[in-house]
């Protein structure tokens, strides 16, 4: 898990995405929807993208993409992120990352 430590320190929203994925899509619009900048990695586009995606999975993403973290703590995928959207607590937990000021 140290390579994916790694890549979201110092960073309000990390997304790791597929190209490919429809709802990875749909999750990197939302969040930047709000104004939010995120750093998005390709799995399928990373030289160690296997590599990620087993971390991934052993941190408990499944299925692996979309794996959304803010404020450094993952958050999880499509489903964790659309129901703190439907009770709206996906602004503050932006907020309080420094992703996104209002």
């Amino acid at each position: 898990m140290e390579v994916v430590t790694r890549m979201v320190a110092d960073r309000p929203v990390v997304i790791f995405s597929r190209t490919t994925c429809c709802m990875s899509h749909t999750i990197k619009t939302l969040i930047s929807g709000f104004g939010a900048n995120p750093t998005v990695y390709e799995l399928d586009e990373l030289q160690d993208g296997q590599q990620v995606e087993t971390e991934l999975q052993q941190m408990g993403c499944k299925p692996s993409v979309p794996a959304v973290f803010i404020g450094q703590q993952l958050i999880g995928g499509p489903n964790q992120i659309m129901t703190l959207q439907v009770k709206n607590q996906l602004i503050p937990l932006l907020i309080r990352a420094g992703a996104i000021w209002i």
